[in-house]
């Protein structure tokens, strides 16, 4: 199961990458430096995970683009025919 999808169109950019994984580890620090380990080891570990997802395995691919679809002849009568249906008070609108 991929937590990251590194052809999300937001990790293109290269400092956006560089920005989520120096915020990782960055709070990792933090929490080291205030004394709680737990806090440490799961923000050092979000930042190693989104470093390997980001960096060590990213290989972004180009969207599909898909052809527009043209509508059928048959689809263009429907709204016609939707539109001569009579109201709520049986009279054609």
């Amino acid at each position: 199961m991929q937590l990251i999808d590194p052809n999300h169109p937001a990790y293109w950019r290269l400092w956006v990458r560089i920005a989520i994984v120096a915020v990782c580890f960055g709070w990792a620090v933090v929490e080291l430096v205030t004394g709680d380990p737990f806090w440490a080891v799961l923000a050092g570990g979000a930042g190693a995970y989104s470093f390997y997802m980001l960096f060590w395995t990213f290989n972004p691919q180009p969207p599909a683009i898909e052809p527009p679809v043209q509508p059928d002849a048959e689809d263009e009568d429907e709204p016609a025919a939707a539109a001569e249906k009579p109201s709520k008070d049986g009279q054609a609108e």
